[in-house]
């Protein structure tokens, strides 16, 4: 036994083209695994939280291996300001739990610990192993078009390496001596910019359709090109989300378009082919529609600036530009059937809901909000006597005036509504009441063009009879 360890230290390249078979090994990993003295790399861990120096600190001192691995490296290694720390270790699950009171396992597909101080969360991960050896219980799954169903396989830190997706996060940061250990040429891959897929795409991408929209979304916020062969597979493999479930795919979504890079991430989506099995209805309507694709590229710029500028955003507005088309689309059938236009706007919205929770599962509390800022738009037009006062303290109205603005912009509607509920916030009351003037000038009684009512005239009460 021991011999054959020596072996192995001696040339772990060899063994590791063993265990995971010639394609695998050779696709974005090492003949060995090159090994950077803190001396040599700019990764420090002032950079790291205090939770995350806990984490490894206590896996260390109990005798376990202790890495921060991923993201944090990569962005650390890019001079950007590392957020999330994940961990990996040879700590199994049940042995992290007893080791750390305040964590808990979780997943079923994938079993991770989670690791809470407070508001952070660090994420344990125990080291993978490969699927198709005997490890007893822990088993992996794989449907029949080689999906991963299942995957609580554990292994050694080579094998982990190089089940990672992408060189550039299959990088260890080792808190024993600071050193950086990279199994697949990580770190060549960040100096020119190029986003490589470990072992086979295609094989990979089966495993896990997400790592599409992964590629995709790491291109886009490290400004990454895709190595040619892991771009090819893409187009032709995107009708494999269809598999994946609508609540995964809707975590997919705000890790896509919430991170301030949506804008480019939405593009390559769609050069892809990859935004049509997300958004099948949408994409259709970008086709007919010449508003429908400047719409949707409004609010997700509105959103990037919102987030580079740490403002508020939320996903309800997002969904709102994404699914809107689709409304309109349906509320113009419904209203050419003979149906009014408020109950077509409500039906139309229930079916696009209806039909889009089939790909991602939008929860309640952003597809109410999202109906919301659309039934607003009904009344935004009407302002005659105290509807733009009761418009104006709308719960929602801010985020629907501000899709108005989204809507001109991109051609849907015709300019000046806008620029009306600008002034109307703005002024005070005699300016308010100028604008109302205006807009019953404009518009007649400011919506259905009846023009001003006359005053009802007030029913004279009989007199009394004299007594």
């Amino acid at each position: 036994m021991f011999k054959g360890f020596t072996r192995f230290l001696q040339s772990p390249g060899t063994h590791l083209r063993t265990l995971f078979g010639p394609e695998e090994a050779a696709a974005g990993s090492r003949s060995e695994p090159r090994i950077i003295p803190r001396s040599d790399h700019t990764v420090s861990r002032q950079h790291f939280s205090e939770s995350a120096l806990k984490v490894l600190y206590r896996l260390h001192n109990a005798g376990f291996e202790a890495y921060l691995v991923g993201g944090c490296i990569r962005d650390s290694l890019l001079g950007r300001m590392p957020k999330d720390f994940d961990v990996a270790t040879d700590a199994t699950p049940e042995q992290l739990r007893d080791l750390f009171r305040n964590s808990r396992i979780i997943g079923r597909r994938f079993r991770i610990v989670h690791v809470r101080f407070g508001r952070e969360v660090i994420e344990v991960t125990t080291f993978r192993g490969r699927h198709g050896d005997d490890h007893g219980d822990h088993i992996a799954q794989q449907s029949e078009e080689g999906l991963l169903l299942r995957d609580n396989v554990w292994g050694n830190i080579e094998e982990d390496a190089l089940r990672r997706d992408f060189t550039i996060n299959a990088l260890y940061y080792s808190i024993a001596d600071f050193s950086i250990h990279d199994f697949a040429d990580g770190v060549h891959d960040i100096e020119t910019r190029t986003l490589r897929l470990i072992g086979d795409p295609e094989t990979r991408y089966r495993e896990d359709p997400v790592r599409m929209l992964r590629a995709v979304r790491f291109a886009a916020k490290l400004d990454f090109q895709l190595a040619p062969a892991t771009e090819a597979p893409i187009s032709q493999l995107a009708p494999l989300l269809l598999q994946i479930p609508p609540a995964r795919l809707f975590d997919e979504i705000l890790k896509l378009f919430m991170a301030g890079h949506g804008v480019a991430t939405f593009r390559l989506l769609r050069h892809y082919g990859l935004f049509a099995m997300l958004f099948p209805e949408t994409e259709e309507v970008m086709s007919e529609q010449p508003w429908a694709e400047p719409l949707i590229e409004a609010a997700l710029a509105s959103t990037d600036k919102r987030i580079h500028e740490e403002r508020p955003v939320t996903p309800a507005f997002l969904f709102a530009a994404l699914l809107w088309g689709p409304s309109q689309q349906r509320q113009a059938v419904l209203e050419a059937d003979g149906m009014p236009p408020i109950p077509a706007q409500q039906a139309a919205a229930q079916q696009v809901i209806s039909r889009q929770l089939q790909h991602i599962a939008i929860p309640k509390r952003f597809s109410l909000p999202m109906r919301d800022i659309w039934e607003l738009q009904q009344r935004l037009p009407k302002r005659s006597g105290k509807r733009a006062a009761q418009t104006r303290e709308h719960p929602r109205f801010r985020a629907a005036y501000d899709f108005l603005l989204l809507r001109e912009a991109a051609g849907e509607i015709a300019p000046g509504l806008g620029d009306w509920w600008t002034a109307y916030q703005e002024g005070d009351d005699h300016e308010r009441g100028r604008l109302l003037d205006k807009a019953r000038g404009d518009n007649g009684s400011g919506s259905n063009g009846r023009g001003r009512r006359r005053p009802r005239k007030r029913r004279r009460r009989n007199a009394p009879p004299n007594a």
